[in-house]
């Protein structure tokens, strides 16, 4: 979570808060407008005019690497595969780096996993790389409400995304597996559109629904698995000018272990009153809420809530303790 003394100084002094063990990482200033120190670049007459081609140039090395995107829309047909063996990072310019609103940088593709074969196959980028950071960046899939079709899959371990945006209708953000953090995103769907069997934080996020549906999907199928999606601190809201009141549910299972809670957030009166709903036939799910606000919060009619939450989940029994090493704790 940013703090608001960060925030004060980064604009007024200018200083800069440096991130663990990336080049470049984690430019703290009002702005990112130009690539931090080491970065390759992306964008029209620089170093590469596409992410692909930059992505490519890293080759099959391991050092720590990080990219950055100048300013504009870029379509990518094909997607984009990102299996890079080294701590990478990706930056967006940016005109504010602690607002998503202010990304300067979107990438779009239009495929629905049908036609491309896999969920995997449909993502805008299917991001397969451990030790991965993004920041400032929007991935949309503008499939739209044909069917599932994913913006980003997040496929590695220890994968952190920095206001970032997600846009897409049905199944946008394939939360798949590994340890993920996802801090001051701003994340919109219809249809079971955060979905997988990550460890997921999501903190100070905007979770905005554009469609009657359910926001989770949560693939858990293991009790051995340790695994939550955690929302803490985050908005569950409509997308911006669509009425949705009572027609969103906060999750259903994917899989018969599916274990999602909402903490400390604020729910507003798009969310149905029975809160959760069933898909995965003879499931038992773990679905829990804790200390939420708002008009979407009243449990007195939720159906599948587990009963009694007296405690919210923590990074520590997300992630262990050794969460802190991978984090971008400065932003």
């Amino acid at each position: 979570m940013r703090l608001s003394l960060c925030r004060l100084a980064s604009a007024v002094l200018s200083l800069t808060f440096v991130g663990d063990a990336l080049p470049g990482a984690s430019a703290q200033a009002a702005s990112r407008t130009t690539p931090p120190s080491g970065c390759l670049s992306v964008g029209s007459g620089r170093q590469y005019s596409t992410i692909t081609e930059a992505i490519t140039a890293l080759g099959s090395g391991t050092s720590a690497a990080c990219i950055f995107i100048y300013p504009g829309t870029y379509n990518v047909a094909d997607g984009v595969s990102i299996k890079y063996k080294g701590p990478l990072t990706l930056y967006g310019s940016t005109s504010d780096t602690s607002k998503q609103s202010a990304n300067q940088v979107t990438f779009t593709r239009n495929k629905g996993s049908a036609d491309a074969g896999s969920l995997d196959a449909s993502a805008t980028f299917n991001i397969v790389s451990s030790n991965f950071r993004a920041y400032n960046i929007n991935f949309r899939n503008t499939y739209g409400t044909q069917g599932q079709a994913v913006a980003v899959a997040a496929n590695g371990d220890k994968q952190a995304y920095y206001a970032c945006g997600f846009y897409g209708y049905q199944d946008t953000l394939y939360a798949k597996s590994g340890r993920q953090y996802y801090s001051n995103c701003y994340i919109e769907g219809a249809v079971d559109f955060i979905f997988g069997a990550a460890a997921a934080w999501f903190g100070e996020c905007t979770v905005a629904s554009n469609g009657g549906g359910y926001i989770t999907a949560n693939s858990r199928s293991t009790t051995a698995d340790t695994t939550w999606y955690a929302f803490d601190h985050s908005t569950i809201r409509a997308a911006a000018g669509i009425s949705l009141a009572g027609k969103v549910f906060l999750g259903r299972p994917w899989r018969v272990l599916a274990r999602v809670i909402f903490q400390n957030s604020e729910l507003t009166d798009v969310v149905h009153p029975e809160g959760w709903t069933t898909m995965a036939a003879g499931a038992t799910p773990e679905f829990r809420e804790f200390q939420n606000t708002g008009a979407g919060s009243n449990t007195s009619q939720r159906k599948w809530l587990t009963f009694p939450t007296t405690a919210g989940v923590t990074k520590t029994q997300l992630w262990g303790s050794d969460w802190k090493t991978w984090i971008d704790t400065a932003w």
